[in-house]
């Protein structure tokens, strides 16, 4: 099974819809001078859910070798409106993931 069809089964799982791929976009996100975040976003067209009619996918090395990929998949809702933003919208997610888990 190719990455691109791990990554529709995974918006189909939690998202409920079907996804078709449309492009791969390179993304290298840098914060202070250091880059956070370098990969490849699959952009997906979905059909059949009532919000969205894009999601933004990709495999996210977890640096946890008992589970060492996570499948990211994120809808295209403001303020989430291209890849870039959906990486963005993740590395925050994470940031505060991660501190609430040390607090």
């Amino acid at each position: 099974m190719s990455h691109i069809d791990e990554l529709r089964d995974a918006i189909r799982k939690l998202h409920g819809a079907e996804a078709t791929h449309r492009e791969s976009v390179p993304i290298k996100e840098v914060f202070n001078g250091e880059t956070v975040w370098d990969g490849i976003v699959e952009v997906f067209h979905l059909e059949g859910h009532p919000k969205a009619n894009t999601a933004y996918a990709w495999l996210h090395d977890t640096g946890d070798p008992s589970k060492p990929t996570q499948h990211v998949a994120v809808l295209h809702v403001p303020p989430v409106v291209s890849p870039l933003t959906a990486v963005r919208a993740f590395i925050v997610q994470e940031f505060r993931s991660n501190a609430n888990a040390q607090a």
